[in-house]
């Protein structure tokens, strides 16, 4: 292992979109991140452990079939290293950062490109700011190091199942509960493996969760973050609004898919923050269905939720839309009334303030929208007394929360709790439901909270009856592009 030499020249210089890169171009390290935001990262992580501790975090193995490797978000957030099978070792008593690399491969790397290896010690330094570099064998080695100190070191690793492509922590704790419930498979997960190979080579370790200290790091995201948030928050609202463009009777679900996919990729997206929430009709009433199979109908009220994953970082935005480009009275109606109740609590989310406090004065506004609204059905307006009712519940709840957090996962971790602070990332997505037809009605935006005001990253997507509707007078990629209809030979 080789100690770090000063940051080289070439970041002094031009900065952290400088990027040493392979012989064939591809860039060895992300230029989204400079090695000094790592760096921060990592010594907000030894603030949190002490002098007296160990971090051995564990990054993602090589993915299955032909997908190109995405890095856990945990091991990406402290180190930006995109290589399979990698390790990081943090010092809490020296606070240096030494990453464990597999060997060069000459072979796959004759056929894929260059990757960053143990033999690259100079270089992964270099790009990357770490200070020492090792071979994962040699690993053990290291560690056996603090067992001879003559006391009990407490080692810290994930607990909860990192972060993969398209995931966040509620999804990974329910394929785990899949798995566990399966009397043919019952394996542990990859962390609780790990955890239990480090207790039994080296016993005197006193192993504990990291996953609270990243937790909390991760809620409030940096400048960095936010830009790269507020371009997924962007790229999300293109392919709801091509979407609108696009839609029309006759189609698949799953062909506003393929169009937003187009959008994301075409803008430097490297997946789906998670699986196209596309429902029509009575299918919107299931939150998360996702089959995109039914053909769409004339008279369909359409509900789209989907967001790219942006340079490790998710968006999540749901917009409505009829499928034949003009809302019916029925849709008009209810969708009116919901859009108001939606906007009485977006316009009075700011920082300094609790959700219940932004709860409680927007269930004020909502008495007076029900008051000067007119029902068609006796269903409708119970369907809107219940969301109101519902709302004001919540509202008397002291812990309350707005929505979710979202970051470098849909699902983002960290405790909302208290009043909102600069830096935090989350959506709202409350819904209005009526039983009895199974209409089911939700926006969602995402919100940036600064110093002295919310931003609305993802407000430029028509949210408005008149403004949906002329947008969707315009032609789509899907008019421009029809879609094969040639049945293949042999088949009716």
């Amino acid at each position: 292992m080789k100690s770090t030499p000063l940051v080289p020249l070439l970041f002094l210089l031009f900065g952290f979109t400088a990027t040493v890169l392979a012989q064939d171009g591809m860039p060895l390290f992300t230029e989204d991140f400079p090695p000094s935001e790592f760096a921060d990262r990592r010594g907000k992580v030894f603030d949190a452990i002490g002098t007296e501790s160990i971090v051995v975090l564990q990054g993602e193995p090589t993915q299955r079939g032909y997908t190109r490797f995405r890095q856990s978000n945990e091991f990406y957030y402290l180190t930006g290293i995109e290589i399979p099978h990698a390790y990081l070792l943090m010092n809490g008593s020296t606070r240096q950062s030494t990453i464990f690399l597999p060997h060069r491969n000459e072979r796959r790397e004759r056929s894929e490109g260059k990757l960053l290896s143990a033999e690259d010690t100079d270089l992964v330094i270099e790009l990357s700011g770490l200070d020492a570099v090792g071979a994962i064998e040699e690993l053990a080695a290291a560690l056996s190091q603090y067992g001879r100190q003559g006391r009990k070191t407490t080692l810290y690793t994930l607990f909860a199942p990192a972060e993969g492509s398209s995931e966040s922590r509620d999804l990974g704790m329910r394929r785990l509960a899949d798995a566990a419930s399966d009397p043919w498979d019952g394996s542990p997960s990859r962390e609780a493996r790990f955890v239990k190979r480090l207790n039994d080579r080296f016993p005197s370790f006193e192993v504990e969760s990291l996953n609270p200290i990243l937790d909390e790091l991760r809620l409030i995201k940096s400048s960095r973050e936010i830009a790269i948030l507020r371009q997924a928050a962007r790229l999300s609202g293109l392919g709801l609004m091509e979407a609108m463009r696009s839609v029309e009777p006759g189609q698949k679900e799953m062909e506003l898919d393929a169009v937003a996919k187009y959008i994301y990729w075409r803008n430097g997206a490297q997946g789906d923050a998670y699986y196209s929430l596309i429902a029509s009709s009575s299918n919107a009433y299931r939150p998360h269905y996702n089959a995109g199979t039914r053909t769409m109908q004339d008279g369909d009220f359409l509900l789209m939720d989907y967001a790219p994953d942006y340079k490790y970082y998710m968006s999540d935005v749901t917009r409505m839309m009829p499928v034949n480009g003009r809302f019916s009275p029925g849709q008009r109606e209810l969708y009116g009334v919901y859009k108001q109740f939606y906007r009485a609590i977006l316009d009075r989310i700011r920082p300094g303030v609790t959700a219940q406090q932004i709860k409680r004065e927007a269930v004020v506004e909502m008495d007076q929208i029900l008051l000067g609204w007119t029902f068609s059905k006796a269903i409708y307006q119970a369907a809107a007394e219940n969301f109101v009712a519902s709302y004001a519940r919540s509202a008397e709840n002291p812990n309350t929360r707005m929505g979710h957090g979202v970051g470098m996962a849909t699902h983002d971790v960290g405790t909302f709790s208290g009043p909102l602070r600069e830096g935090m990332v989350f959506t709202i997505e409350p819904a209005l439901r009526v039983p009895e037809e199974r209409i089911y009605i939700r926006l969602e935006d995402l919100i940036i909270i600064h110093a002295d005001h919310a931003e609305i990253a993802s407000d430029f997507v028509p949210m408005e009856i008149d403004d949906i509707e002329m947008l969707m007078m315009e032609e789509g990629i899907l008019q421009k592009y029809p879609k094969d209809e040639h049945p293949p030979a042999g088949t009716n």
